[in-house]
């Protein structure tokens, strides 16, 4: 999708609604996804959970794990928020509120129950598009992690060339940032909105 006067000029004014108050938006997550601006209810415990979990494992010395931070993505008419971003320290260095598509080496997405399609669609084409190299979805409600890597193609063609599906509990090899992740104490979720 094209990016049209139109479609900046509200992205601007919402931008700056949101400076001006803060508070209005308090406990949401807004996000730029392909022109559409999608806002979300704060998340589950359970979800925030996993998020530290995998983020206490990220060594802190060679890589900077960050939560709410926009991604830049070329091309793409996105500004994704995902729930964990991996950054090798020194890859970017700041400021601003947007990091580089490709500083990022892993994106992480914890699936909320309305973020399902999003994250096992959308914003798999839209991080393939941007080459990050790893996209990790970890799914509460079916108790599984989906490792995506080898990103390749472009628009909303744009996909992974490897899938590595694990149960919770298994462990998940996380060879982009040199670790193992374990996955033995994330909890699920009743329902499944996948």
């Amino acid at each position: 999708m094209r990016r049209t006067t139109e479609m900046m000029a509200v992205d601007e004014r919402l931008i700056a609604l949101i400076d001006e108050h803060p508070e209005v938006f308090e406990g949401y997550k807004i996000e730029l996804l392909r022109g559409d601006i999608v806002m979300m209810a704060g998340p589950d415990w359970v979800h925030n959970d996993i998020v530290e979990l995998v983020r206490d494992q990220v060594p802190g010395d060679r890589w900077q794990r960050k939560t709410t931070q926009d991604i830049a993505i070329p091309g793409e008419n996105s500004e994704p928020q995902p729930d964990l971003l991996v950054v090798e320290r020194g890859a970017f260095e700041g400021p601003g509120r947007l990091v580089p598509a490709a500083a990022a080496t892993l994106l992480v997405e914890v699936v909320s129950k309305t973020s399902a399609h999003r994250d096992y669609h959308e914003k798999r084409s839209i991080y393939a598009a941007g080459r990050v190299p790893g996209y990790l979805i970890i799914d509460p409600f079916a108790a599984k992690c989906v490792l995506l890597t080898e990103p390749f193609g472009v628009g909303e063609e744009a996909d992974y060339r490897t899938e590595r599906t694990s149960k919770f509990g298994e462990p998940v090899p996380l060879d982009l940032i040199g670790i193992t992740l374990d996955t033995s104490d994330f909890r699920t979720l009743p329902g499944t909105p996948r």
